[in-house]
């Protein structure tokens, strides 16, 4: 018996289906979820979650958020999530070496302006590492494609 798994980001539903089991990036650590879990409710770290079903697993970078659990359905409510397989690491890489670019000068005005500029670089090194770790193919664009022929 499946249970069900909805992944929503602020600007989009980024999964939903039934699986046989999610796996969370928990404050306290990961989280293995299975059907009729009890209920619970729970905030994210930034991290990596997983769905399995039928021995197939997905992965999906989180940047934090909130998992709710029912016995019937896992919803989690993600800042930021992506699918792995999804993950545009020349956007990402850029994303990095602005962020990186913007610390190395020097310490800005305020500091929500800094933590935005920590979260974006943490966000862009987990999306890299979610990629060199799962050795996913790096999503390029066409053009690119026609110059490695």
């Amino acid at each position: 018996m499946p249970i069900r798994c909805e992944i929503v980001s602020q600007d989009r539903l980024v999964f939903s289906g039934d699986v046989d089991i999610v796996v969370v990036p928990g404050v306290e650590g990961e989280m293995g979820i299975l059907p009729n879990h009890a209920p619970l409710l729970s905030t994210l770290n930034m991290g990596i979650l997983k769905v399995r079903t039928k021995g197939e697993e997905e992965d999906f970078t989180i940047a934090g958020g909130v998992v709710e659990v029912q016995p019937d359905v896992v919803t989690v409510l993600a800042d930021a999530a992506e699918n792995v397989r999804e993950i545009d690491v020349l956007r990402a890489e850029a994303a990095k070496s602005r962020a990186e670019e913007l610390l190395r000068e020097g310490p800005p005005p305020d500091t929500d302006t800094y933590l935005k500029i920590e979260a974006a670089l943490r966000r862009s090194n987990l999306r890299l590492e979610a990629v060199r770790r799962f050795k996913i193919e790096p999503r390029r664009l066409p053009e690119e494609q026609e110059e490695r022929k």
